[in-house]
């Protein structure tokens, strides 16, 4: 299934159903007084958290979505049915806007939360009410009242404990798959992450995390190069960062001092709030002969690093029960104050 995370859709709330004017015909009462009913209220467009969806492509193709209008009044003072109200699944974690002004609707980061966003019209009025002692047989009524309608914004962010950050094949999906079961593709080669995976990490018989992972990456991201700078926003409900690197990429020519140094910079371009999120580094690939402490030094010295620096195998396992401790544990105290 292909991952839509942005779409604009046109809602319209259904309209106000009219009132009549009619007048009671009954056998013992030929002149009967007004008997027209009011009209039904539209119904109105909601949309609702639902946890088994993962995409909005059902809004890909389908853009605009109108509630059922209200029925008219009736005579014999019947007043005519309420529209029935529209509701809309999307993923749990989408933010829906007014695509023109920006407002927000709603943020539906739980299950079978709901927001209303385009209110049904009122029914008209059946000439019923305009019955007076000066007006016995009136025959005014009134039209139902328009439903609003919006250009709709929607925006998915997902939402996940743990946010993965690296350059491409800094092996973030090995890491994944190796502490989840999820199954994102895994390859030899750069750009193998095409779009944003979750994996559910069990660390206790009855407690677990979330993780995120996004395309890697690369110098200039933040200036739209790339695909990683589309999927940052996915990264921004996490509660810590993992910044992978590939610590042993020197042996083929290239620098992990200076792949560290892209992503924080593109980090800081991007988002000032997601900068500031607390972040550890991962040291990624390392072989158990294999001394990163030097490498450790040269990090810390570098950025002037006091947080937490990890060193880990995604391939071998090494390492990553450690890190997965060490996350649950950060989590558990963040949740307790």
């Amino acid at each position: 299934m292909k991952f839509i995370d942005e779409v604009i859709i046109k809602v319209f709330a259904g309209d106000g159903g009219n009132g009549i004017a009619s007048f009671r015909r009954e056998k013992y009462e030929p002149m009967g007084g007004p008997s027209g009913g009011d009209g039904g209220r539209g119904g109105s467009v909601y949309f609702q958290a639902d946890e088994n969806l993962n995409t909005l492509i059902d809004y890909r193709f389908k853009k605009e979505h109108r509630a059922q209008r209200g029925e008219n009044g009736r005579s014999s003072d019947q007043y005519g049915a309420s529209g029935e109200d529209l509701y809309l699944k999307v993923p749990v974690g989408t933010v829906i806007k007014d695509s023109f002004s920006g407002q927000i609707f709603g943020d539906l980061t739980n299950h079978n939360d709901s927001v209303l966003v385009a209110k049904g019209g009122k029914g008209g009025l059946g000439n019923i009410h305009f019955k007076s002692s000066i007006n016995r047989a009136p025959r005014q009524c009134t039209n139902g009242e328009p439903g609003e309608e919006f250009e709709i914004f929607l925006e998915l962010k997902l939402i996940a404990d743990i946010g993965l950050l690296g350059l491409p094949n800094a092996g973030k999906s090995s890491f994944i798959r190796k502490v989840s079961a999820a199954t994102p593709k895994v390859a030899d080669y750069p750009f193998t992450t095409l779009q944003p995976n979750l994996g559910v990490v069990k660390f206790d018989i009855d407690k677990s995390f979330v993780i995120a992972d996004v395309p890697g990456l690369i110098e200039g991201a933040s200036d739209g190069i790339g695909l990683g700078d589309k999927f940052l926003k996915h990264l921004s409900r996490t509660k810590l960062l993992l910044h992978l690197i590939d610590g042993m990429s020197e042996i083929s020519g290239g620098n992990p001092i200076k792949d560290a140094e892209i992503i924080i910079k593109e980090l800081e371009k991007y988002d000032s709030k997601l900068y500031e999120k607390p972040r550890w580094i991962v040291l990624n690939k390392i072989d158990l002969n294999y001394d990163a402490e030097e490498l450790i030094k040269k990090i810390k010295l570098k950025f002037n690093w006091n947080d937490k620096i990890f060193v880990i195998s995604a391939v071998t396992g090494s390492g990553c029960k450690e890190l997965v401790n060490a996350i649950a544990q950060f989590l558990n105290d963040l949740k307790n104050g």
